[in-house]
């Protein structure tokens, strides 16, 4: 294990030092550890009861991060890096039951690193009636992906 950490900083290093404007921003991104929160913010109908509204499994290349039945209000989160190659990605597929399903990416590393720096290094989603919609900020919400 020792050995695969040397290793790894010792490419780093010698990669730095042979392209360092290029690697210059993305060093600093790897250290960066980002959060990823997708809420419920759906209506809960007089029948569910308690029962979850909406489900989401989210997954990243051969990473399952598991499928979460979610209650109104409820939270589903995880933390990343970006790698070296800035090829992170995260994507999820929504369930709303009984009503719709959409897939979405819910972290892509070229698109992320530098709009969810705003508010302390997190993806805001959140699920609603008209599809689920992304913040930066917690204040500005924008439907980026309609049911």
């Amino acid at each position: 294990m020792v050995y695969l950490k040397e290793t790894s900083v010792t490419l780093m290093v010698a990669l730095c030092m042979t392209f360092p404007s290029e690697f210059a921003i993305a060093e600093d991104i790897l250290w960066v550890n980002y959060h990823i929160h997708i809420t419920n913010d759906l209506p809960m109908s007089e029948s569910e009861s308690g029962e979850p509204s909406l489900y989401m499994h989210c997954k990243y290349k051969n990473k399952d991060l598991g499928e979460k039945g979610m209650i109104q209000h409820e939270d589903y989160t995880w933390d990343t890096k970006i790698n070296l190659f800035r090829t992170t990605l995260f994507f999820c597929h929504a369930v709303w039951v009984n009503h719709k399903e959409r897939h979405f990416v819910a972290f892509k590393a070229t698109r992320d690193e530098n709009q969810c720096m705003v508010y302390h290094f997190s993806c805001l989603w959140m699920a609603r009636e008209d599809g689920i919609y992304f913040s930066k900020d917690q204040f500005v919400w924008t439907n980026a992906y309609p049911w």
